[in-house]
């Protein structure tokens, strides 16, 4: 696994049109051309939307000193006249940022929210827009795993698949249509569980909700994540209520994660595993009330969490056979006593505060 450094925002100059294309649908997914959606994150059919930028430009412009520049959203919605929202775009991201990681950058969106009033990103200033980096599977894997966690929580960013037809607005590149997804902004996610953000770092695992940390610690290590960081605030975000004592933690970027196989992920030599696919639990030892608690919901909703798989068909299916094996791993040890013991219980094995170079 490749350690990420800070976040870098790189921008670039676009012009964006958003329009459906039924004629591109990839199978197995349903096509909203119909209608523009009410809501962007409260609907599961794929978003269709055109990008009409200077191609050559975007893939190129990744440096550390760049400016934001204006752009034009425009979405359809049905037969009603196309709407046109002005934004700010730019090139964001750390180990996807980089060329020689990603073949296609990862994107910032900034809406002014006068502006986005009565469409469908009222109430988002800034989304995020995750990019096939080097291959469309990739995306729609790291989409589902959002999709399982939601599944199991509300404290989980929300994330709207959606296909994306990148137009060179130079002609020198031929149109290309992929896989995407928007994640939600933090300031939506804390307004929707009606917290706020803790912004400070060098925050101990042990001042965190034990039973929401707990829960994001075995998740991570059910999907073979090791690539995050609570004290250092990496691919963890914290959200804080007058409810509760504690701040509740929010797990995000799993591109890394074993059950993602993306073939740039590497686990940390500091870890001592050989694969991404190779589980380690990276959490703190908690009580076994706790634990079967968090082993309890996972049960639950095990066949929720399987069906996602099983009902997707844009995923490749000796994938969906490969992931559904990996998961039935995960849940035959949490069955077994003496194993939940020797991984989630053992302290020798505890490796939460192994510091990654990089991470600070």
């Amino acid at each position: 696994m490749k350690v990420l450094p800070k976040l870098v925002l790189i921008c670039l100059p676009a012009f964006f049109t958003i329009t459906g294309y039924a004629s591109t649908a990839l199978a197995g997914v349903t096509d909203s051309t119909k209608a523009a959606p009410k809501s962007l994150f409260k609907a599961d059919d794929v978003f269709d939307l055109k990008l009409k930028t200077n191609m050559p430009a975007l893939l190129k412009d990744r440096g550390n000193v760049t400016t934001s520049h204006s752009a034009t959203l425009v979405y359809a919605g049905g037969r009603r006249k196309p709407f046109e929202l002005p934004v700010k775009v730019s090139v964001r991201g750390n180990f996807r940022r980089d060329a020689h990681n990603c073949k296609f950058p990862p994107l910032l969106l900034d809406f002014a929210k006068k502006q986005v009033k009565k469409t469908p990103f009222e109430r988002h200033d800034r989304l995020k827009l995750v990019t096939h980096c080097l291959s469309d599977e990739y995306v729609v894997r790291e989409y589902m795993v959002y999709k399982m966690y939601n599944v199991l929580t509300d404290y989980s960013f929300r994330a709207r698949l959606i296909r994306v037809t990148y137009e060179d607005a130079t002609g020198k590149r031929n149109p290309e249509t992929k896989y995407a997804f928007f994640l939600e902004d933090e300031t939506a996610l804390a307004r929707r569980n009606v917290a706020t953000a803790v912004k400070l770092k060098q925050f101990n695992m042990a001042s965190v909700d034990s039973l929401q940390m707990a829960m994001v610690a075995i998740f991570e290590y059910m999907i073979g994540n090791t690539d995050w960081s609570v004290p250092y605030l990496h691919n963890i975000r914290l959200l804080a209520s007058k409810k509760r004592a504690m701040p509740r933690p929010v797990p995000y970027d799993f591109d890394h994660a074993g059950i993602v196989e993306a073939t740039y992920a590497k686990p940390a030599e500091q870890l001592e595993i050989s694969s991404v696919r190779e589980r380690l639990y990276r959490g703190q030892r908690y009580p076994e009330a706790i634990l079967n608690k968090v082993f309890k919901k996972f049960k639950k909703h095990k066949a929720s969490l399987y069906a996602l798989y099983q009902n997707n068909s844009a995923l490749d299916k000796s994938y969906v056979k490969r992931t559904l094996k990996y998961l039935d791993q995960f849940y035959e040890l949490i069955d077994k006593p003496k194993q939940v013991k020797i991984v989630f219980l053992d302290k020798s094995k505890n490796k939460d505060n192994v510091v990654i170079k990089g991470l600070k």
